[in-house]
């Protein structure tokens, strides 16, 4: 099949990449001008690296000639800092993704797997686990601009016949996570501790989250391009909540070491806890997560130690 990831060159991008490569498909992954590959392919694995502007009409029409999948992973804001700028979020966005639907319509290309944020689309939980029916009353612009895509893809599903799955992925951690831009709690927290550095923790530390390997994630992608049912949207989590303490405890028994911890006042906007039901992609999907939050903590602390050194 040929599929291409925007985004592929991205952490949960490369691990789609990785996992597609397995069963022999034929990618091209898209992403910013001056990223580089994440790794080198052998002549075997059949990618593609382009460079372009997702906001770019022409570039997004050139990237997808002649593809059956697209994958669409590319945001340009993160949670904490969307509400900054949500003009930015929505233009960059939203408007974006509108140009790539138009595009595929226009090249009749007919499926599309898009990532959200099942971290930020229901915003405070109204009851635990969130299923997929539970409200959506997004608190940052981040949230806002995932769902209002999300409503965007049913609707050129309605109009135009496009197979449109929607992925509301937890709280992903794993190999090649970017600790310089603060992309989730594990990365930050392993690179700290192996550095002998505090961690800083935002309230008491019982703010709870549901921790998903990227691995799992990639699992996800490849059963959601397959699948054949009539649901289009799915929550991709671990269903087990871990809070910030109990995550560093975990940490402590991976790494053998104690952590130093600092604890700094609440923020307001931070939901206290959040676990999502995955039934339904158990169900329509097959899909389950294999890894476990201690096991993958070992393996994401091991290839962050790996980096650090080749870096030093």
């Amino acid at each position: 099949m040929k599929i291409i990831i925007f985004g592929g060159g991205g952490f949960i991008g490369s691990a789609i990449v990785d996992r597609l490569l397995r069963d022999g498909h034929e990618l091209r992954v898209f992403e910013r001008p001056r990223v580089e590959p994440f790794r080198v392919f052998s002549r075997d694995e059949r990618v593609e690296w382009l460079s372009g502007d997702f906001s770019s009409a022409h570039d997004v029409s050139e990237a997808i000639h002649g593809m059956e999948v697209v994958l669409h992973l590319v945001s340009t804001t993160l949670p904490k800092s969307s509400n900054n700028d949500p003009i930015y979020d929505v233009q960059s966005n939203v408007i974006s993704t509108l140009q790539l639907l138009n595009e595929m319509v226009c090249q009749k290309i007919k499926r599309i797997v898009f990532i959200s944020s099942g971290g930020t689309v229901y915003g405070r939980p109204q009851y635990l686990p969130i299923n997929e029916q539970h409200p959506t009353e997004p608190l940052v612009s981040y949230g806002i601009t995932k769902l209002a895509i999300e409503k965007y893809l049913q609707m050129y599903s309605y109009l135009h016949g496009i197979t449109a799955i929607s992925l509301r992925v937890a709280n992903p951690y794993g190999e090649r996570q970017r600790v310089e831009t603060a992309q989730g709690a594990v990365g930050v927290f392993i690179h700290n501790a192996l550095k002998y550095k505090p961690i800083d923790i935002w309230g008491n530390g019982s703010i709870t989250r549901d921790y998903i390997h990227v691995s799992d994630v990639a699992e996800a992608f490849v059963r959601a391009i397959e699948y054949q049912g009539d649901e289009h949207c799915f929550n991709i989590s671990s269903g087990v909540g871990t809070s910030l303490n109990e995550l560093i405890n975990d940490l402590e028994i991976v790494l053998c070491r104690s952590i130093d911890r600092i604890y700094l006042p609440a923020r307001p906007f931070d939901v206290q806890k959040s676990v999502l039901c995955n039934d339904s992609a158990l169900k329509e999907l097959s899909w389950k997560p294999l890894i476990s939050l201690r096991d993958g903590l070992v393996k994401t602390a091991a290839w962050v130690e790996s980096e650090m050194s080749r870096i030093v």
